[in-house]
């Protein structure tokens, strides 16, 4: 399938880490953690160690999400998820010359809160698509959900080759917000931004297109405890092992060897600082975009991976012929495509 434009989109208010420790201090969370707990949190909010400059949140302020019981962050979700989700793909409908009629599917994925139905009905009525558009959701595949989601979207082209496609990332990870004594819980709440992607596809294309293909996908079920949502007092509460970035790195390297052709670049979800560290050891590039995206929004979950593929496009799309993205997460599963440069008429 041929890439026909690309567009994200973040909440208005942007905080950064400084101010979300104040907003820690000062909302009275900390009177509920151990001192251990604050120390952790202190340490990677102010440290300057974390690798993030500032986050983007569907938040007036950072603490209020603290008083917010379940029924509230779920509304949050279902209010936010589609006007995020909505930006972007406004934003990529425009960049393609398209109205949102023209669509004739959409495939979404999230794992940030949980609708029936799913974010797809409520973006379609938000945009004004038509009634026959094919509605997919895909739910439950964490960070690494983007290039899943794009191999969903490749399969119906491959059935429907005339056929223009959206696929949509979008986490409001303010929604999962969550709070206990232990650290994986506490860097996930230091780490963690809201942020959508969107993306328009076809199945043909035309030299000087990107096509996504050579999906490859792993997943080791036994390690599923080191990274998950797990259901804790009606909220979600992020599981995180401090092994998951050798987890990660071990997974995308096996995905590496694999790889078609020798990318210009390498273009990864950016999950944190160590993770990002971990997988420069096993892989020949510096992941200079990725890092760039943690910087300016933090861990945004699955849109996280095409933010850094934007950046790449606008900086060096003219001159790169392939590239290699890869994003992974819950499960514990990694996946990788490549964005291949077309050459000849296909």
């Amino acid at each position: 399938m041929y890439l026909r434009s690309l567009s994200t989109a973040v909440p208005l208010n942007s905080f950064t880490q400084n101010s979300c420790w104040e907003a820690i201090r000062k909302g009275g969370l900390t009177a509920s953690l151990k001192p251990r707990s604050t120390a952790l949190m202190e340490k990677i909010l102010t440290g300057g160690s974390s690798g993030i400059d500032e986050r983007q949140l569907s938040l007036k302020s950072m603490d209020e999400v603290f008083a917010h019981g379940p029924q509230t962050l779920n509304e949050s979700f279902e209010r936010e998820a589609p006007l995020l989700a909505g930006k972007a793909l406004s934003a990529a409908l425009t960049q393609a010359g398209l109205a949102a009629t023209d669509l004739d599917a959409l495939f979404l994925c999230t794992c940030t809160g949980y609708l029936c139905p799913g974010v797809t009905s409520h973006l379609a009525e938000l945009m004004g698509m038509r009634s026959d558009v094919y509605l997919v959701d895909l739910v439950g595949l964490g960070c690494g959900a983007a290039i899943p989601t794009m191999r969903a979207a490749q399969g119906f082209l491959a059935a429907n080759p005339d056929a223009k496609v959206a696929t949509v990332a979008v986490e409001i990870c303010s929604a999962a917000f969550y709070a206990d004594d232990d650290p994986g819980v506490l860097i996930s709440l230091c780490l963690f931004g809201d942020g959508a992607a969107a993306a328009i596809w076809s199945g043909t294309g035309s030299p000087g297109d990107w096509q996504a293909d050579h999906f490859t996908t792993v997943h080791h079920p036994i390690e599923r405890e080191k990274v998950r949502f797990i259901n804790a007092e009606g909220k979600l509460k992020n599981q995180l092992h401090r092994s998951v970035p050798s987890l990660a790195a071990e997974a995308v390297a096996g995905l590496y060897q694999q790889h078609r052709g020798q990318p210009d670049q390498v273009l990864a979800h950016s999950g944190g600082r160590d993770v990002v560290e971990a997988l420069e050891k096993v892989l020949p590039f510096s992941l200079t975009e990725t890092r760039e995206v943690l910087a300016q929004h933090g861990n945004m979950s699955s849109p996280s991976v095409l933010f850094a593929l934007e950046k790449r496009l606008a900086s060096h799309g003219d001159t790169d012929q392939r590239l290699w993205l890869t994003a992974f997460g819950a499960g514990f599963a990694a996946h990788a495509c490549e964005m291949i440069k077309v050459t000849d008429d296909r």
